[in-house]
């Protein structure tokens, strides 16, 4: 019995003192719901712009936004919590090619996960674990100290690895960048199969 209780007792601290309801809304709305610091963010995205960017208020807030008005109105964004997650899928049969523009805004100390066909992934000052797949396009992460970071693993299949922050800069075929300390917090995982991966500190910018 003593077992069961203790079990039971981790299982209560392990789960997200947070909770929300099921909710969808279109391209044009707003997702404003309670996170708070250090949860897990997980993106499941269509082909968009994708900013993604750290703010000192216990929110997570989603808006989107698109040229064609009419395209915009097939684009769905769902929330829903999974196993203490956060999980946000952005989907819908956009035609127009490069104005859909999604914002997210986490607390800073928020954990990523994003998954992406085509298009750009941008974080800025978002501290926490970073696992980002793209199929085509560039990642971009911003604010990026090395010593936050226990392990970095950026890859590309053709394309470029940049990371100034820690002195790198390969580009090419299956291109690769890792490091691993003993010090440091976080894992950032970061993998675009053609295009270009750049890890910048918070006064660097892309080439």
């Amino acid at each position: 019995m003593k077992i069961l209780c203790a079990v039971a007792g981790a299982a209560l601290l392990a789960s997200p003192a947070w909770s929300f309801a099921d909710t969808t809304v279109g391209c044009g709305q707003t997702i404003a719901v309670p996170l708070h610091t250090r949860e897990t963010l997980r993106i499941d995205s269509r082909p968009a712009g994708l900013t993604i960017v750290g703010t000192d208020a216990e929110m997570l807030r989603v808006t989107c936004t698109a040229d064609d008005a009419d395209g915009a109105q097939l684009i769905s964004m769902r929330l829903r919590e999974t196993a203490g997650v956060a999980d946000l899928a952005i989907t819908g049969d956009y035609g127009a090619h490069g104005d859909l523009k999604i914002r997210v805004e986490v607390p800073r100390r928020t954990s990523l996960q994003v998954l992406m066909k085509a298009g750009e992934v941008d974080v800025d000052e978002v501290k926490g674990n970073k696992d980002i797949e793209l199929a085509a396009g560039q990642i971009t992460v911003r604010g990026v100290h090395p010593g936050d970071y226990k392990q970095v693993d950026a890859s590309v299949d053709i394309g470029e690895v940049n990371a100034p922050a820690w002195g790198a800069d390969k580009g090419g075929f299956f291109r690769s960048f890792t490091r691993n300390t003993a010090d440091g917090e976080y894992v950032l995982s970061a993998h675009v199969m053609t295009g270009q991966i750049d890890l910048l500190g918070s006064s660097e910018t892309a080439e």
